[in-house]
C-alpha cells in the first residue's frame, strides 16, 4: 500500500548531535535514525545499481562513528545528506525515510 497525507508528511525533522536524526511525522509517529543505517540505506546511483537495484554499497563499509555534517531539504519531498565519508548524492525521500522507519530503523 502506497502511504499518502500526513503518514509522509514531517511535522519536525531534527538533528541529534551528530550521529542521529529525528523526525516527527504529521500522524504524530517519532522516528529516530542512526547516521551509520541511513548512510547504509542510501539511495543514490553510486549506492545503489540502476539497472538491478542491487545495493553495491557494502554495509561494512560505513563507520559506526559516521556523523551527518549538514542536512538539506529538497523541495518538499525529501532530504539530502552531507556524510563525513564525503558522499553526498543520496536523496532520501520523506515516503523512503518512513519506510525505513516501519521496516526498523529506529534508533533504540
Amino acid at each position: 500500500m502506497e502511504r499518502r497525507g500526513p503518514s509522509v508528511e514531517p511535522r519536525e525533522i531534527k538533528q541529534e548531535g551528530d550521529r542521529a536524526l529525528s523526525i516527527t511525522w504529521g500522524d504524530g509517529e517519532l522516528c529516530s535514525y542512526k547516521a551509520s543505517e541511513l548512510r547504509r540505506a542510501c539511495p543514490c546511483a553510486q549506492c545503489v545499481n540502476e539497472w538491478t537495484g542491487q545495493r553495491v554499497l557494502k554495509p561494512e563499509d560505513i563507520s559506526e562513528d559516521l556523523s551527518i555534517n549538514d542536512i538539506s531539504i529538497v523541495g518538499r519531498y525529501a532530504l539530502n545528506f552531507r556524510w563525513s565519508d564525503g558522499h553526498e548524492t543520496g536523496i532520501y525521500s520523506f515516503r523512503y525515510l518512513r519506510q525505513l522507519c516501519e521496516e526498523g530503523m529506529k534508533e533504540e
